[in-house]
């Protein structure tokens, strides 16, 4: 392959060719296996996708524009066997379950919503996190507007003594989940 993505400079880092081509051929057969088949890839696994670094690799933002667009496919496919296995009321029913324990979190005192790193190390930077959970809440209490890519790409300052990073992420991943699940 090594054509499927425009190359960053020779000099500048970008994803490693081989390991982004043979992910995206594993994620081509786990989209055309049969529903429940065992192909290991689902739109979890793609928003979690990491690749080494070499230089003159693939642009790095052209191959993350391209996963979250294959993750949206496989989001949409697993909503479709989902409501077809289990019927909408199961479906959505999960769904708001994972909605009610992320607004669980978002009930913790503003600087207490995630554990903290040690006075040594760096964390995502609290108020920038909590002023984002204000936003998730007005979503999911209000419906005030905010896109999955709003979530997929929030940054946030690193300080010492922030909030766990893995934590955090964790909880973004489960809004991108129920946002997915209800589009």
């Amino acid at each position: 392959m090594g054509k499927t993505f425009p190359h960053s400079r020779r000099s500048k880092l970008g994803y490693r060719v081989k390991d982004v081509d043979e992910f995206l051929t594993a994620a081509r057969r786990a989209y055309e296996a049969p529903p429940g088949g065992a192909a290991g890839i689902d739109s979890t696994t793609i928003r979690r996708a990491a690749f080494a670094m070499d230089k003159g690799g693939y642009s790095a933002a052209h191959v993350d524009a391209a996963l979250e667009r294959l993750e949206d496919a496989f989001a949409a496919r697993e909503r479709e066997h989902g409501l077809r296995a289990g019927g909408d009321k199961a479906w959505f029913g999960t769904a708001r379950d994972t909605a009610q324990e992320i607004r669980a979190r978002f009930d913790r005192p503003t600087r207490q919503r995630f554990d903290r790193v040690s006075f040594l190390s760096q964390g995502y930077s609290p108020a920038e996190v909590d002023d984002f959970c204000s936003r998730l809440e007005q979503y999911f209490a209000d419906g005030v507007p905010l896109s999955v890519d709003d979530v997929r790409t929030v940054a946030f300052s690193s300080k010492r003594r922030g909030y766990r990073e893995w934590q955090v992420d964790l909880l973004l991943d489960s809004v991108v989940d129920v946002m997915l699940a209800v589009r």
